[in-house]
């Protein structure tokens, strides 16, 4: 819907003016503010002044820290010159209403052969960035559950106690128990026993990998939005963009030709996909419960667990 600007909260419109000042050199007021589809956690709005436009996200006080979770990881991302992501203009909070100000883009979705080859060329790049161990100099969010990232030198051990661990943690808290509990609890402990023949580097991952995180600008460069970045196995980028679907099958094939992938991928990919869908069972519900079961299930017997 198309809002005046005079319709948003005072406060909040004169510190969205003054970020816009900031680039320009005095603050500006806003022509227009226009609601946009933007995810299922913050409202998202496209503003406008002097014929230039911005898109920023909106949400609860509560969750400043999120939008400064973002604003971090995109800036990580930003030192990728193979990939685009929006240009933070500012975060903060205003009138009741915490804010997060982005460059608007044009963005299209990855189906084109070329701009998809290219997008897995500029993954592989993004994920030849290293890091001296696992996890990230700070906490972050994988949609609007915490993720821990505390920094750890054993890949096998940061996944147990930093993505399944905190996410079988949640769901005991909201009442689920039995096999997925016992079961998952089983997995996270012999988890090194899917590893004795994979050490992968700490990788720079988006960490949120799905396909509404990720699109092409007018250029054909990959643009990657949305992150919960940290150091970790490339391969788990790569098992979320499988776990949703809509990456086409040049964006595979580009990626594995700048960079191979090791004996073992289909195992970890369900290792990995697992912690995505932990997460949906504990914000959207129990629809997600049989999936992640069996997901345990199947690992817990490829290890003989």
């Amino acid at each position: 819907m198309l809002a005046s600007a005079h319709s948003m909260d005072a406060a909040l419109r004169t510190a969205l003016g003054a970020l816009i000042g900031s680039e320009g050199g005095s603050p500006q007021d806003i022509d227009a503010a226009t609601e946009v589809a933007g995810g299922s956690i913050s409202r998202a709005m496209r503003i406008e002044s002097g014929g230039r436009r911005w898109f920023v996200k909106l949400n609860d006080t509560g969750l400043a820290d999120m939008f400064a979770a973002e604003a971090d990881g995109l800036s990580a991302l930003a030192a990728c010159p193979a990939v685009r992501v929006p240009r933070v203009v500012g975060h903060g909070v205003s009138g009741g209403t915490a804010y997060l100000m982005l460059e608007f883009l044009h963005l299209q979705a990855l189906r084109e052969r070329t701009p998809a080859a290219a997008a897995g060329h500029a993954l592989a790049a993004l994920h030849r960035i290293e890091g001296a161990q696992y996890g990230w100099h700070r906490d972050n969010f994988i949609g609007c559950t915490p993720q821990d990232n505390a920094e750890h030198r054993t890949w096998p051990f940061f996944f147990a106690r930093r993505r399944l661990r905190p996410q079988l943690e949640l769901a005991k808290q909201h009442g689920y128990h039995g096999n997925l509990i016992a079961s998952g609890e089983r997995l996270s402990e012999q988890l090194a026993a899917l590893f004795v023949d994979h050490s992968p580097q700490p990788s720079l991952l988006h960490g949120d990998l799905w396909s509404g995180n990720a699109a092409t600008d007018e250029a054909g460069t990959l643009v990657l939005f949305d992150p919960a970045v940290y150091f970790g196995d490339r391969e788990a980028d790569l098992a979320m963009t499988e776990l949703f679907g809509g990456f086409p099958d040049r964006f595979y094939a580009a990626y594995r030709e700048a960079w191979p992938l090791s004996d073992g991928f289909e195992q970890r990919k369900t290792l990995y996909n697992l912690y995505h869908v932990l997460n949906h069972l504990n914000l959207f519900g129990r629809s997600y419960l049989h999936q992640a079961e069996r997901m345990i299930l199947r690992l817990l017997a490829e290890i003989g667990g």
